[in-house]
């Protein structure tokens, strides 16, 4: 499952397939077939919309980034302060920590197009440190250390309450990633999609048959960090709490080993990724909660010796 796909192969493959169905209904009935681990139903979903947010720059358009948290945790503040002060709608303040976002991204949209690698990955790490100082300093809005409390959210459509088990939450969560999938998925298999494949492949070239570059990473950035920022507006939403954590290194670090493990420009690497990676932490942390890391590294230390597409050769043909 790696990057080096071709323009036809985005193009050919945009047909849903059988695999692809059985996915949807089984993460449909993750809420209520993994009751009584509705909160980590949840918690993969949303890290898994936050790793397939940041493949959607990486994999799919060649602009890395190690702080992609600021977008994460922009949304997460943003929808939080939007249910404490204006509106505890749960899918008014989703769509206005979407648009803050998408926002945000277009101001930083244009740091991330000059320069090396390199320097993409300094002024990225920069706004998200950036972030987290402004969430630190402005303690009387942002709750500072002890974090924002209090993000009391409303009923669902009216109806639903989010009960203490989570369930309520991790349907929602749920329902909302499958709902961007789609949408991503049609978006990474349009032509749009392959000009992005094209300018990440040789930038020079796709300049030369005319395609402004610019202009699509630009609005490719804004949707990567709008959806960055509609995950992290989900974790604000049902836990009813954001902290600085939403802001920190570690957790662009975390999404970087998630698209390590399932692959880049792949748009259920990211998925699969984080899926893993949320399963190992929760199951070795309780087993070995200071050594958890060290089977995390031992297991990147193995994809990168034998290979992932060795590793996952059985399932090569379910690439998309």
């Amino acid at each position: 499952m790696s990057s080096a796909w071709t323009v036809s192969d985005v193009l050919s493959h945009h047909k849903m397939k059988w695999w692809e169905y059985a996915g949807v209904l089984l993460a449909l009935s993750c809420p209520w077939l993994f009751s009584s681990h509705a909160m980590m139903v949840n918690e993969i979903a949303i890290t898994a919309l936050f790793a397939v947010a940041l493949d959607l720059i990486l994999g799919f358009s060649g602009i890395v980034s190690l702080g992609h948290a600021a977008f994460f945790g922009w949304g997460a503040y943003s929808a939080g302060l939007f249910a404490k002060h204006i509106n505890n709608d749960p899918l008014v303040g989703l769509l206005f920590s979407v648009v803050s976002s998408g926002l945000l991204g277009l101001l930083c949209s244009f740091t991330v197009l000059r320069g090396s690698d390199l320097t993409r990955l300094m002024v990225t790490l920069g706004v998200s440190l950036i972030g987290f100082e402004l969430a630190n300093r402005l303690s009387d809005l942002t709750g500072g250390a002890d974090g924002l409390q209090g993000v009391l959210m409303g009923p669902l459509l009216g109806t639903y309450e989010f009960d203490l088990s989570g369930q309520v939450a991790s349907i929602y969560s749920v329902f909302v990633v499958l709902l961007v999938m789609v949408f991503l998925r049609r978006l990474v298999h349009s032509p749009f999609g392959a000009s992005l494949m094209a300018i990440r492949d040789n930038r020079l070239r796709a300049m030369a048959i005319g395609l402004s570059v610019s202009k699509r990473l630009i609005v490719v950035y804004c949707i990567s960090a709008a959806v960055a920022g509609l995950a992290g507006a989900l974790l604000a939403q049902t836990t009813g709490f954001a902290s600085l954590d939403v802001f920190s290194f570690e957790r662009s670090a975390d999404v970087m080993l998630m698209l390590v493990i399932g692959g880049v420009g792949w748009l259920y690497g990211g998925v699969i990724g984080a899926i893993v990676f949320k399963l190992i932490q929760d199951q070795l942390s309780s087993l070995t909660p200071q050594y958890w890391m060290f089977w995390i590294g031992l297991l990147l230390v193995v994809l990168v010796l034998v290979g992932r597409d060795r590793l996952l050769s059985p399932f090569k043909g379910l690439q998309s």
